[in-house]
């Protein structure tokens, strides 16, 4: 399919800021400006399906586009809010690795990203290829964001995050079957919200939400 300038640059425009929210979210030290940059991702993310479905003529995409609006932008976020409200967890997220350190590390793995996907996918339309480098970083960096917080909630958000990264790859791929993506999108779902039971099994039993206290019931902390 041929893409006109426009809908190539407002497409790599929104792709860009789904991957610039993955920074603000490494970047932001408090749990509920965290979420709020999580739902702002999502909406960015909505948007970038709504006008994929546009570019791609398919219709599906709009489904896709209207469920990461309510789900990421809207549901997902009052959900985690108010769970910070009864947890009454208002105060910064402990890091394992410093706010500098980890944006470093964000900006290689997005060289990695960009290194990674450009020459295996020679030949692919231009638009496909910066979409799944895109999505690439996104994944990543949410991987990132899961491993350098040590706050549990925070790090559900950087697995949603990830599978933020997931959807913008299906969508960019002309022809990818709703399916796939909703599968995807349910199966990382279930998964944070397992992840949530057990935050509030952490909060009961430990009185906090620090995965670092658990070294410590390990046996790992003298």
């Amino acid at each position: 399919m041929r893409f006109g300038q426009l809908t190539y640059d407002l497409a790599h425009l929104l792709g860009g800021a789904v991957l610039l929210m993955s920074f603000v979210l490494l970047y932001q030290r408090r749990i509920g400006a965290v979420i709020n940059a999580f739902a702002m991702q999502g909406t960015l993310l909505a948007l970038a399906a709504a006008w994929q479905a546009h570019a791609q003529h398919a219709p599906g995409l709009y489904l896709t586009a209207l469920l990461a609006f309510g789900a990421k932008g809207v549901l997902i976020p009052i959900a985690l809010h108010r769970m910070v409200r009864e947890l009454n967890l208002h105060r910064t997220v402990e890091t394992a690795l410093g706010i500098g350190p980890s944006m470093i590390a964000g900006v290689g793995l997005v060289g990695l990203a960009i290194l990674a996907v450009l020459p295996a996918t020679e030949g692919v339309r231009a638009l496909a290829r910066e979409d799944i480098a895109l999505a690439l970083s996104v994944v990543l960096l949410g991987m990132l964001m899961m491993i350098t917080r040590r706050n549990a909630i925070s790090q559900v958000i950087g697995l949603l995050s990830l599978e933020n990264g997931l959807i913008l790859a299906a969508i960019g791929v002309t022809g990818m079957p709703l399916v796939v993506e909703l599968s995807t999108a349910a199966l990382v779902l279930m998964v944070a919200m397992v992840a949530g039971v057990i935050t509030f099994q952490i909060r009961e039993r430990l009185d906090t939400v620090d995965t670092g206290s658990l070294e410590e019931h390990r046996g790992e902390r003298r």
